[in-house]
């Protein structure tokens, strides 16, 4: 291989990110800008990737020092995946390892290969055995994404069911679908928390006694008029409270707001404290 030796690579004072992972190879084929390079390392590192390999950047590599920092600022945390990116001056020495190979493309090319979406070309790799570490993803330059030699070399598209009038996408951007959609296919779509709540469902108790409370309520300021509707109006009321699957904290807290504009502000208890005595107002005979 031809890639960069460790006496080439800049340590970093403290690694972002670092380690082998069992994903797919991300190169980058002829990359333009190191700012691009590096926001797609930090797409990697959202899902769990961290081999890069470059072929010959239109700017050499490693970078001149305004430069190269320029990719580690894009990367945010994940700059050293950006200092471990392999070096390589050919498409055929980056992919000789591989056993699959996969390059994305916006358009036909009017190759004779297996066309897939993202998800399916995630899929194809996990249902047909393939080691994840031997597959590579190509993603071509900026300005105009692989060539058709590029995709010659390939096993497999990777194309994007995108909006056909303006088919372009940022590199990063590529990056971070083809890295999500293998993150989704090995690792599920369950969101990664959730909502805690304080406290369970509303008890019919404290259910019925805030369905009185604003009912008195709205009778005492004759919202629930004409009298002849008023049993409607009620029963609307109460369904709509209902289908909000109320929990008990959220019929307190409701029951609170409603008494206090109910009853009007409460006293300003700064302002409440008797006045700090002034020297006319002393009544001992002093003043």
């Amino acid at each position: 291989m031809e890639a960069i030796s460790r006496a080439q690579k800049k340590a970093l004072p403290k690694k972002e990110w670092s380690g082998r992972d069992n994903t797919p190879v991300i190169i980058l084929v002829r990359p333009q800008l190191a700012e691009n390079i590096g926001m797609a390392a930090r797409a990697m590192a959202n899902f769990g990737f961290s081999r890069m390999r470059l072929v010959a950047p239109r700017d050499g590599w490693p970078q001149k020092a305004g430069l190269k920092n320029g990719a580690h600022q894009a990367a945010a945390g994940a700059a050293s995946i950006v200092e471990e990116a392999e070096l390589f001056s050919s498409l055929e020495s980056a992919c000789a390892d591989l056993t699959y190979v996969f390059a994305t493309t916006a358009r036909e090319r009017g190759q004779a290969k297996p066309v897939f979406a993202p998800d399916a070309g995630m899929r194809e790799i996990i249902e047909k055995g393939h080691n994840p570490q031997s597959v590579g993803i190509l993603f071509g330059p900026e300005r105009t994404g692989l060539d058709n030699d590029d995709i010659s070399l390939a096993d497999a598209v990777l194309t994007f069911p995108i909006n056909p009038t303006f088919a372009s996408l940022n590199l990063a951007q590529a990056v971070l679908l083809v890295s999500y959609e293998w993150h989704r296919a090995t690792q599920g779509v369950a969101a990664p928390f959730e909502l805690a709540h304080r406290t369970g469902p509303a008890k019919r108790e404290t259910l019925f006694s805030f369905f009185s409370f604003v009912e008195q309520e709205l009778d005492r300021v004759r919202f629930l008029f004409p009298t002849h509707r008023r049993a409607v109006m009620i029963r609307n009321f109460r369904n709509i409270l209902h289908r909000m699957s109320l929990t008990e904290q959220d019929v307190r807290t409701m029951r609170g707001a409603l008494d206090r504009l109910v009853s009007g502000p409460r006293p300003d208890r700064a302002k409440a404290k008797d006045p700090p005595l002034h020297i006319s107002d002393r009544t001992d005979g002093t003043g």
